[in-house]
């Protein structure tokens, strides 16, 4: 697919910045989505240089539903027509015991991981119905399959990101509008940095003797379930490392 207009919220690292660099590198244009207003601009300018592409930021934090809203309704006219949105900002905070963790850090995972997804939703997915044309890629996770100790919170909002979107995709039943959820497992970016706070030996444990995920295996999957015809539906992809069988399960040989 070429020449469409994709929103991807999160952009200014990680998967979301390998998923613009993906899409852009098909020609399509760009609405890129961040809080770091220097790392975004840095990339709007990376990717018009390498790329026959237009690029249009929106910074912001998603939970800032304000700010969302006032942002979609100023799209320049030739970014209106959102053809893919991709629902990538979230994060973990934490591995504590449920009973002993931090509630601030809680409201931030729900309120990015959950109330953000489900906002921008309804701000981009209505224009979708009236041209009949579109597509919704939420990143899940494996998390949202099975709980597992340490991060119950953060298992509780990516199983609601898989509700959402199994939800979405039977409200949009009649019409041609996609609904697809992507589950990665271990993907190395600074998701496990910010997990732990900032302490990066810890993050670099979680990778230890293992050769995990990228942020560009899942932006190439998330450009193959875009690109699929118009009349295959990709509901689910979930992505593992090959030594890696489920969220706990991970062979360090």
């Amino acid at each position: 697919m070429n020449n469409k207009t994709i929103l991807i919220t999160g952009a200014s690292s990680g998967i979301g910045e390998a998923i613009a660099k993906k899409f852009a590198a098909e020609g399509n244009k760009l609405i890129l989505n961040g809080r770091n207003q220097e790392k975004i601009y840095a990339l709007k300018k990376e990717l018009e240089k390498s790329y026959n592409t237009s690029i249009h930021t929106i910074i912001f934090d998603v939970r800032d539903f304000d700010a969302a809203e006032k942002a979609i309704k100023e799209l320049p006219d030739n970014f209106k027509d959102i053809s893919v949105l991709v629902n990538n900002a979230g994060l973990a905070l934490g591995v504590d015991k449920e009973f002993e963790g931090n509630m601030s850090d809680y409201e931030t995972m729900i309120d990015t991981n959950i109330k953000a997804l489900l906002k921008m939703t309804l701000l981009v997915v209505p224009g979708m119905i009236q041209r009949q044309e579109g597509h919704v890629i939420n990143i899940g996770s494996i998390a949202g399959e099975k709980a597992y100790p340490g991060g119950s919170v953060y298992c509780a909002t990516k199983a609601a990101v898989k509700a959402l979107s199994d939800g979405l995709r039977m409200d949009l039943y009649d019409t041609p509008i996609r609904v697809t959820n992507l589950k990665p497992g271990l993907v190395e970016t600074n998701f496990s940095v910010i997990r732990y706070h900032g302490n990066k030996q810890k993050a670099d444990n979680v990778y230890r003797d293992i050769k995990p995920l990228t942020g560009k295996d899942i932006a190439e999957v998330a450009y193959f379930v875009a690109s699929a015809p118009a009349h295959v539906q990709i509901s689910e992809v979930e992505i593992l490392a090959t030594h890696q069988a489920s969220a706990q399960m991970v062979w360090r040989g």
